[in-house]
């Protein structure tokens, strides 16, 4: 199993989580950089890194991980020195290579396709990362850190990846947003939000196994207009949520008469 000397620009979830992956399977977290002293020293100490608000990157680094937010990754990127044969990627799903300044030769991403939050040991076994790379050499390297974290490595170009990260915000964010939005309703039910589990379990499992077209289910799909407009009326408290309902409602039914069509 390849081993390397790894540094990050960012001390955040996204650099959390894999730096806890790398040092776990033997790679050497080298350097922590980041504007705040406190999480940057934070990190840095879990793994004997040095650290510093200066993005100034020794020779015994190997691989630069820029795990910053969007906004920030070309201003970052730009202020990165290093050695020439340190190889620099981010690992943000809707950028390519292009935000790299000429000055760094050997770039990348490194997208691992997975919900960070602070605090939570995400497993990468079996992840699947998706990585690319300015020549063939790093694209192997990235390959290799990948199954070093016994992840899963596919190749995969800007336009691509920015179409995959698009996906991953319907699945997770989208998903996650009508969890809270459920979580109030069923609160005012005089439930817990415990009692939605075997749902949620039973329509993610049925999803996988069969499809999301197949395993649609509800009143809109059903055209049940009685039980959408008993919905609404329930639904009056939130003028937002209303919209939101009757939005995915005839969002279900366009795309079963589109897939019906």
């Amino acid at each position: 199993m390849s081993l390397f000397n790894i540094s990050f620009a960012g001390a955040g979830r996204v650099a959390g989580a894999l730096g806890h992956a790398f040092s776990s399977a033997g790679s050497k977290i080298v350097q922590v950089v980041s504007p705040s002293a406190e999480r940057g020293k934070e990190m840095a100490g879990r793994y004997g890194a040095s650290w510093s608000d200066r993005l100034t990157f020794s020779d015994e680094t190997e691989i630069i991980i820029v795990a910053v937010p969007d906004h920030l990754l070309e201003e970052v990127a730009a202020g990165i020195e290093c050695s020439e044969e340190t190889i620099t990627v981010h690992t943000a799903g809707s950028y390519g290579l292009d935000v790299f300044p000429p000055k760094l030769r050997r770039t990348g991403v490194f997208y691992p396709l997975q919900t960070f939050t602070e605090g939570r040991i995400i497993s990468f076994r079996e992840l699947p990362v998706f990585i690319e790379a300015s020549d063939s050499r790093s694209l192997e390297i990235l390959k290799s850190m990948a199954e070093s974290l016994g992840a899963e490595a596919f190749m995969a170009g800007t336009e691509r990846r920015r179409m995959l990260h698009l996906s991953a915000v319907f699945i997770c964010n989208f998903t996650n947003h009508m969890l809270h939005a459920g979580l109030g309703i069923v609160k005012k039910a005089g439930f817990s939000f415990e009692v939605l589990k075997p749902l949620l379990d039973e329509t993610v499992r049925k999803a996988m196994e069969i499809g999301p077209a197949e395993s649609q289910t509800g009143p809109a799909l059903r055209r049940d207009l009685n039980t959408i407009r008993s919905h609404l009326e329930l639904l009056s408290y939130s003028p937002e949520l209303q919209k939101v309902y009757n939005d995915i409602s005839e969002s279900i039914i366009s795309m079963d008469k589109n897939i019906s069509g």
